[in-house]
Formats: structure tokens, C-alpha cells, sequence
């Protein structure tokens, strides 16, 4: 074990995806708070009780409450973000760093080279630094609706594609990408075993799959285990789908959101008679402060090929 995880089994529909004997370890207080570190825990084989190949869960487990047609739901354009700003500002944060550390380590391979990156569940806005943009090669994302992938000018090129129906990624070839990303949509997959092999296939060795999800989601469309889980169990559950999906070198479970900022001190009495502009100056501050703190969570479970 790399970490002594308590895999949350008992809020998942089908505890038979994981190890009979989780259940007995010891849970780290960095997983049970979510907020001390970004690395929550890894995974390791053992965490799983069937092997890489093999599919535990049922059609009650991936089904909806909504299971209609999915081209129906998504016709209408939402020119709308799904998280927050401070969220928002997290997950570009996270990118910042981990896309600096693929292209550091692919320079050191092929130098000259540009990152290949590959938006899963693509939408208007994809939330990449926008000052790394000369380090990007090829940007291509698949989404449901054509006029918001158009709108994305991160974008080099993009596809409407429903996953839930074809989950295939055969206009690619094996080792396309560098970087594989997904946004607050990897709980609406009902074919997820698939299409994390295809994540697997067309990435390049030492590529990663970063799939980010928040607190937040359509709950007609999400699969059953997902609207049953909390947090930790979500993150369980993203992390047996890259077990079960293909021989991943690392799984990752991360807490991306930004540390907390301590409120400013409140001036004395003494100092606001002095001067009644800094009781104003501390109430702004101190409002700034608590609506960064109170922000939507994000998590990443990162899986490394």
C-alpha cells in the first residue's frame, strides 16, 4: 500500500469493486478532512477486489434517473459555467503546475516538442492557462454540442460526440496525447470501463487523465452510484474505474482546491475612532476572505499511463 486508505465502500452500490479487507485499515485524517494537502492518497491493486480487465458493477449501479436520450438534454447551448470562480481558479491553478511538469518531462524526451491534449465532455471554456498556450500542439476536445465547442477558442479542433453511445475514440491513434482532460462530467459516463481503456490507448507513456469533479452536478443524468456517494466515495469510485479499465502505472486521488486564507485581524476600537475608513477596509477584506474560503469543492483523480 502507498497510503493506509479506507476505501468507502459501504456507499457504493456494489462494495464486491473493492478490497473486503479496506475496510479494516486505518484512515488518514489527511483523507478524512480533504484539505490538508492536495495528494489525498494513491491506489494501489490491492485497494481492488477483481483484477484490471475484469467489471463489477451493475446496470442498476450506472443507471439514471433520466435515461433518455442524452442529445436531447444537451441540444440547447449553456453558456454557463458548472463551478464556481474560485473553483475555476483552482483547476487552472492545478493545470498551471501539472501541465508545467508533463512538458518539462517530454522537453527532456523530445525537446522542441509541444504538449497534444485531448478535452473529454468538452464545452465552451476548457480552463487551460492561457499563458502556456505556445506549449500547446494539438488541443482537441469531444462534447455534445457542436455551437459550444465552436465557441471554444482553446480549442485547435473538436468533435460532437456522444461517449454514452459511442465511446470509442478510433479517430485517434494509439499514443496521441500527452494530456487527457475531464471537467465535472466523468459522473454522467454510463459506459465509463471503455471509455477509460480509449483514455489509456491513445495517451503516451508517462501521459496522465485528469478527471476534476466538484460537488455539483445534473442529478438526472449522473449514474446511481454517483448521487449515492459523498466525496471521498467519488474519488473511490473514479479510482476503480482506472483500475478496472486498463494497467495504469499511478491513480492518484488529489484535493486541488486552494488552501484557506485566514481573515484579516479586526481593528480595535482605538484604531476605527482614528480612522473609521479601516472598519470599511476590514469588512471588504474580511467578505473577499470568506467567499474564496466557502467555495465549491474540486477533486482530481489523476491516473498516469
Amino acid at each position: 500500500m502507498k497510503s493506509d486508505f479506507l476505501l468507502y465502500a459501504s456507499i457504493i452500490t456494489s462494495a464486491s469493486a473493492f478490497s473486503p479487507g479496506a475496510s479494516n485499515r486505518r484512515m488518514k485524517g489527511t483523507f478524512t478532512s480533504l484539505d490538508a494537502s492536495k495528494l489525498i492518497c494513491s491506489f494501489d491493486k490491492d485497494d481492488f477486489a477483481l483484477e484490471t480487465g475484469e467489471w463489477p458493477y451493475t446496470a442498476a449501479d450506472i443507471g439514471r434517473l433520466d435515461p433518455t436520450d442524452d442529445a436531447s438534454f444537451y441540444d440547447e447551448p449553456r453558456f454557463v459555467t458548472h463551478i464556481d470562480d474560485q473553483a475555476i481558479e483552482s483547476l487552472t491553478d492545478y493545470y498551471r503546475e501539472e501541465f508545467g511538469a508533463v512538458y518539462k518531462a517530454k522537453q527532456e524526451k523530445t525537446p522542441g516538442s509541444k504538449l497534444d491534449i485531448l478535452d473529454l465532455c468538452s464545452s465552451w471554456i476548457s480552463h487551460f492557462p492561457t499563458e502556456l498556450e505556445e506549449k500547446y500542439g494539438m488541443t482537441v476536445g469531444i462534447g455534445m454540442n457542436e455551437e459550444e465547442l465552436t465557441a471554444n477558442k482553446q480549442l485547435y479542433m473538436h468533435y460532437a460526440q456522444d461517449l454514452n453511445k459511442n465511446p470509442k475514440l478510433s479517430q485517434f491513434e494509439d499514443n496521441s496525447f500527452d494530456i487527457i482532460t475531464n471537467v465535472v462530467s466523468v459522473d454522467y459516463l454510463v459506459r465509463p470501463k471503455e471509455i477509460f481503456e480509449e483514455c489509456h490507448r491513445v495517451l503516451r507513456p508517462g501521459g496522465v487523465a485528469l478527471m476534476s469533479f466538484s460537488n455539483r452536478c445534473f442529478a438526472s443524468k449522473a449514474v446511481a452510484m454517483w448521487l449515492q456517494a459523498d466525496d471521498i466515495g467519488r474519488l473511490t469510485l473514479v479510482g476503480s474505474y482506472f483500475h478496472y479499465s486498463a494497467d495504469w502505472a499511478d491513480i492518484d486521488a488529489l484535493d486541488i482546491k486552494k488552501p484557506q486564507v485566514d481573515t484579516p485581524k479586526r481593528p480595535s476600537v482605538a484604531e476605527i475612532m482614528g480612522n473609521p475608513t479601516k472598519a470599511f477596509a476590514w469588512a471588504s477584506a474580511a467578505g473577499a476572505v470568506a467567499k474564496m474560503n466557502s467555495g465549491d469543492p474540486m477533486f482530481v483523480v489523476k491516473g498516469t499511463k
